[in-house]
């Protein structure tokens, strides 16, 4: 089963599929709805059984877009059969508990939490590049999983999982995140009051959706994945490192108490942490290239700017304070760079919103620290974050993203 499968993570694993279909098959897709005429396409070449979009309304525009595709495929219609349409906000969650072997959250952002609690309640393995769904989530998700049931597909923790093979957990001394630094590596904060959209989506490395390009630009995502790295393999804050690699070849590290440092390298290709979240913990052959050891090269690290990137930092806070406070910080993000992306909001006031986001909730009180968190409470911090930038910002009232009902936006 693919989550997103329209999206960028989503297109890829349907790669990996594709060159390898004696080794998997899929057996449902979702996506937001937003491009009908790709899914329809995606689900007739794999002989899906059921789709599912996010977007009611796209249901009809989905249903004619199976056949608009038939047709270029030369089909009658009594060649194909339609698998099962779900639709609406709910549709995900119900493929999530699909049968299937292997659910694949490819979807972007906290949206994605039902849908990964729901595979987990149903027992299947879940392979995770949802990050926000575990972090909002946070001891929600842990608690729900099963040992080893969750599979990391983010580039930096797939390589932290296989680093971590190289020895016992109470060997790890440290984890080591890299970080390409996105587009404005080694620029001032002064510098980058004067970035624009354009210059944020240029990332030098990935190819990646808008929203989560623009989060490596400001560093929120590497804030997140540190957040992420603490949920998955229980490391101690204070024993995650971020340092910035800009040729991303080393996707992270894990140093261990003798002092030996295990690192994964390979080149910046998601088809390789796709293909391990499907067959983990097998590797699949030839998924995609290696590294060229015949030429010279080097590779650099360097410390992080915290000066000029402080969203990674205000993520460990947030991370430490725990309960609702990633939640908070996820959601004030999230609105913070739809504003920008909208043209609305200067690329330095995106952190620096979320910080004031994140400390009026600390001063109002963060709901389960002390390890009763609910969904009730992730979703109410989620809407009071939402909310609480749209008043900072100006914003006016727009669907919220989590639960479909009326929330702020900017």
């Amino acid at each position: 089963m693919i989550l997103g499968s329209t999206g960028s993570i989503g297109t890829q694993a349907l790669d990996v599929v594709r060159a390898n279909p004696d080794r998997f098959r899929v057996v449902g897709l979702g996506a937001g709805g937003g491009n009908v005429d790709l899914l329809a396409a995606q689900a007739l070449e794999f002989g899906v059984e059921v789709v599912g979009v996010a977007r009611a309304g796209a249901a009809q525009d989905l249903q004619l877009a199976f056949y608009a595709e038939a047709q270029k495929r030369g089909w009658s219609a009594g060649e194909f059969a339609l698998p099962k349409i779900l639709a609406g906000p709910d549709s995900q969650t119900e493929l999530a508990a699909w049968s299937a072997d292997v659910v694949l959250n490819g979807m972007t952002g906290s949206v994605g939490l039902a849908p990964t609690l729901a595979a987990l309640a149903a027992g299947r393995t879940l392979a995770l590049a949802n990050k926000e769904s575990l972090i909002v989530g946070g001891p929600l998700v842990t608690a729900a999983a099963a040992l080893g049931q969750i599979v990391p597909v983010d580039s930096e923790h797939s390589a932290l999982a296989q680093c971590l093979r190289a020895g016992a957990p109470t060997e790890v001394a440290k984890l080591v995140l890299t970080a390409s630094g996105g587009p404005f590596r080694g620029r001032t904060r002064e510098e980058l009051e004067s970035v624009t959209v354009a210059d944020a989506l240029a990332h030098p490395t990935w190819d990646m959706g808008p929203v989560i390009t623009v989060n490596s630009a400001t560093l929120v995502n590497k804030g997140l994945e540190l957040i992420e790295a603490h949920l998955l393999f229980g490391i101690d804050f204070d024993a995650i490192e971020v340092v910035v690699h800009p040729q991303s070849i080393v996707h992270s590290m894990v140093t261990f108490v003798d002092g030996s440092t295990i690192a994964q390298a390979s080149p910046p290709d998601m088809r390789l942490p796709i293909a391990l979240g499907l067959g983990w913990p097998d590797r699949v052959p030839a998924v995609a290239p290696a590294c060229d050891w015949s030429t010279a090269t080097s590779w650099e690290f360097a410390p992080l700017d915290s000066t000029a990137f402080p969203a990674v930092e205000l993520a460990r806070e947030c991370g430490r304070t725990g309960g609702t406070a990633p939640a908070v910080f996820n959601a004030a993000n999230e609105e913070c760079v739809s504003a920008f992306l909208a043209g609305s909001l200067h690329f330095n006031r995106i952190v620096d919103t979320v910080a004031a986001v994140v400390s009026d909730h600390t001063d109002s009180g963060v709901l389960g620290r002390d390890g009763t968190l609910t969904l009730d409470d992730v979703l109410g911090a989620e809407s009071w974050a939402r909310t609480r930038v749209a008043e900072l910002l100006g914003g006016t009232v727009a669907r919220d993203r989590t639960t479909g009902k009326n929330g702020p936006a900017c």
